[in-house]
């Protein structure tokens, strides 16, 4: 399954399919925006093997300047994104996809902090399978309180998260 309508909290079994899902969009977006752009991963649980994920594929992609980078808008939204702004956080592009919703992206300068952050935690989560699943316990638990909140479960997540980035900054076990 993939698609979340706007608002909700619905965890789902991992699939390969996000990986395809994810390819296929990368191919796209690369097509769309050629030489504009440095890099593009698969960011989030859906890029974690195993993890329970909202069934929403986070796609980032690293630029130079983040100033620059407002060139490629207009191309992404031709691919059916829709805009957001920084949408809270500072020098980030960020774009939805799909009713219900399918693709995040996030458009970060690859020498920023959101850009290493986001490789980082999924990094450390695809290395300590343990920290995986502690993870994933806290997002059940999370998604059965707040099944209509999504921005609850986010806040009561954040803590968790920036744990393991702070752990697996200095190079650290859990």
């Amino acid at each position: 399954m993939i698609g979340l309508e706007k608002g909700i909290v619905k965890l789902s079994p991992y699939t390969e399919e996000w990986k395809l899902l994810f390819a296929v969009e990368k191919a796209s977006l690369q097509t769309a925006l050629g030489g504009s752009i440095l890099d593009v991963q698969h960011v989030g649980s859906t890029a974690i093997p195993g993890m329970l994920a909202k069934p929403i594929i986070d796609i980032a992609i690293a630029v130079f300047d983040f100033e620059e980078a407002k060139v490629c808008i207009q191309p992404i939204e031709a691919q059916g994104y829709e805009y957001k702004g920084e949408f809270g956080i500072p020098h980030r592009h960020y774009f939805v996809k799909g009713d219900p919703r399918i693709f995040h992206l996030h458009i970060c300068e690859i020498n920023s902090l959101e850009w290493r952050d986001l490789l980082l935690f999924r990094d450390y989560l695809c290395q300590h399978p343990d920290v995986a699943n502690e993870y994933a316990e806290l997002k059940l638990q999370l998604a059965s309180k707040y099944p209509q909140d999504r921005a609850a479960y986010l806040d009561e997540k954040a803590p968790f998260i920036q744990r393991v980035l702070q752990i697996a900054r200095a190079g650290e076990t859990f």
